[in-house]
């Protein structure tokens, strides 16, 4: 059995909000019922106070008060006019309805109206059901004696208006709560639906690797601001995969070379017989193969640690291609111009991971440029282009394919100095960050490198 909690509070968000959608609308109904109802009992009661005080008026025009005697004057309404009244002189009965027995709790209401004084009015019980009386005074004629009229009326059909029109708002706002109810969960569920776009979304990319982002698709301001603080997530998530396999990738690399000569050493050393000179060599030249190990090992792991403090995978393009050309304007007189699409277009990687991989790049196009090198940013898809272009001599066709071998140069005679080592430290680098450096198709002279890396 659900405890009693679970069923009270709703598990959806849009529950809750239904739910308190409802209480706040049952609230305000509420508020508005007993105010307006007890404006509708108001108005009844002046109703039939307005009523009764006509009757007053008509009776009153009925009293002789100009002699010694109360003297009440024949009317062709008179029976109509003498129903539910009383009438005194001074504070004495003079004449009262037939239904109504000197002792009853009507005719000492009426006569507690007279000894009071002025127009007034009051409510009394007669027999189970609420009655209203109103006093009016007659002022005396001449040497005469005031008077006083006191009409009664059953607020009977007053009441039944007044249930009424309670019941009538009540079911009135069973129907607004139930349609408040139903509105809210409809505008919620509409409102929650990119939600639950963005939950799926999530689901596949997450099985697929994707590297697709929430702000690729247009939201509102609240669903977009959700959007970016997960895209970010993603962002660290990817950066932190990427420095995980960079650093598998380096260790795989840095420790193949003392592995295989450990590997060599002990083969050589099993395959014959050895002198205590040579098993000794053996040994040492295994100890410092291992020693070597070791210390990549550290300086890796230590680079690890030093990199996971700091926020991953995220560097502002434009500043750092400003930086770079800068640096390089002020030992080459060949002009760089920088553009980017958008000044904040972000980049997968850290500003010195970006700088490492274009500076090799920037350094070739001003190698060979003969007036400007152009490097150029922008967007592609889910990730970040950057062209690096020269107005130089280009590359050879059949060169092409050699460009980022380490150790290959075109020419190694046109007297530009080089090692061909930079390009495929570029490609290593960006390869390594989950993107690609290639060479492009230039539409004119000269050559152009195109980098393609995360976007962040």
């Amino acid at each position: 059995m659900r405890p009693l909690r679970a069923w009270q509070r709703p598990a959806t968000l849009r529950g809750r909000l239904s739910l308190l959608a409802v209480a706040t609308a049952a609230f305000v109904t509420a508020v508005f019922t007993l105010a307006f109802n007890a404006f509708v009992h108001q108005h009844l009661v002046r109703q039939a106070d307005e009523v009764l005080r006509a009757r007053a008026t008509a009776i009153a025009a009925t009293v002789d008060t100009s002699g010694p005697l109360l003297r009440v004057l024949e009317t062709p309404q008179e029976d109509l006019l003498d129903a539910n009244a009383w009438i005194y002189q001074g504070t004495r009965l003079v004449e009262r309805p037939p239904s109504a027995a000197a002792g009853s709790p009507v005719t000492r209401e009426a006569t507690r109206l007279t000894a009071q004084g002025g127009p007034r009015c009051s409510t009394a019980t007669h027999g189970g059901a609420a009655v209203r009386l109103c006093a009016r005074p007659v002022p005396p004629s001449g040497s005469g004696r005031s008077a006083t009229v006191v009409t009664a009326l059953d607020l009977m059909p007053y009441q039944d208006s007044g249930n009424t029109l309670l019941v009538a708002s009540l079911v009135l706002d069973a129907v607004m709560l139930a349609c408040t109810y139903a509105v809210t969960r409809l505008a919620v569920g509409r409102a929650l639906r990119p939600v639950h776009a963005m939950t799926d979304e999530a689901a596949r990319w997450s099985a697929t690797l994707s590297e697709e982002r929430f702000a690729s698709v247009a939201r509102p301001a609240e669903l977009a601001r959700l959007g970016a603080s997960l895209d970010a997530f993603l962002d660290r998530i990817r950066a932190v995969l990427r420095h995980e396999r960079q650093l598998t990738s380096e260790l795989s690399h840095e420790l193949r070379n003392p592995l295989a000569t450990i590997i060599a050493e002990l083969e050589w050393w099993q395959s014959r017989p050895r002198s205590d000179s040579e098993t000794s060599t053996a040994q040492t030249a295994i100890g410092e193969a291992a020693h070597t190990m070791r210390a990549i090992c550290d300086t890796l792991l230590a680079e690890a640690r030093e990199d996971a403090r700091q926020v991953p995978g995220t560097a502002i393009v434009l500043p750092v291609l400003q930086a770079l050309s800068a640096r390089a304007g002020r030992t080459h007189p060949v002009g760089i111009t920088v553009t980017s699409e958008d000044s904040r277009l972000t980049a997968g990687v850290s500003a010195a991971l970006l700088e490492r991989i274009l500076s090799p790049l920037l350094d070739n196009a001003l190698r060979y440029a003969a007036t400007t090198v152009h490097v150029r940013a922008c967007r592609e898809a889910a990730r970040v282009r950057v062209e690096v272009r020269d107005d130089g001599p280009g590359v050879p066709h059949g060169f092409r394919t050699q460009l980022f071998r380490p150790g290959h140069r075109a020419d190694p005679g046109d007297g530009h100095d080089g090692a061909g080592l930079g390009l495929p430290l570029a490609r290593r680098l960006a390869r390594s960050a989950g993107g690609e450096a290639e060479y492009g198709e230039p539409d004119g002279g000269g050559a152009v490198f195109v980098v393609r890396l995360p976007s962040g």
